[in-house]
């Protein structure tokens, strides 16, 4: 399967960096997620990367180490109104009543801050990964090069 883009809002940016684990920091013990809303299913699996794009650039990418989907049936363990998510592969064995409609594709820290020389515009959803992994270069300064107001 191959690498995925997805894009981080302009308004949620700061947010979204404070959540936790950002690139150059050290794992924090905490399993963090991309939740995409979607019935189709992302292409992507463990050991992969999740490149995340804000403000016009590439910021960087996360290991992928997980994608589960959300169920709401109790067989699963959930107790409505609520959801469960689970691992792919116990959807796959035992898939829930309704069609899976949002996931979560996880990482544990190791968030890698690399850039390409060129603009993305934002998006919704993902895409594949449509450049070659050899022209990314470092960013250190991925928070913060290149902002621009929500507004723009």
């Amino acid at each position: 399967m191959p690498d995925l883009v997805v894009t981080c809002p302009k308004t949620f940016w700061d947010e979204w960096i404070a959540e936790g684990d950002p690139a150059g920091e050290p794992w924090s013990g905490v399993d963090w997620g991309w939740y995409l809303t979607n019935r189709v299913r992302p292409p992507i699996a463990p050991g992969e990367r999740l490149y995340v794009v804000a403000h016009g650039r590439l910021r960087g990418y996360a290991p992928v180490t997980a994608l589960r989907g959300l169920s709401f049936d109790q067989k699963h363990g959930a107790e409505p109104p609520s959801g469960v998510y689970l691992d792919v592969a116990e959807i796959d064995r035992d898939p829930p009543s309704h069609k899976v409609d949002q996931w979560c594709i996880c990482r544990r820290g190791d968030a890698v801050a690399v850039t390409i020389d060129a603009h993305i515009n934002g998006f919704q959803g993902w895409r594949y990964r449509f450049w070659q992994r050899d022209t990314e270069v470092p960013f250190p300064d991925w928070r913060t090069a290149g902002l621009r107001s929500a507004a723009e």
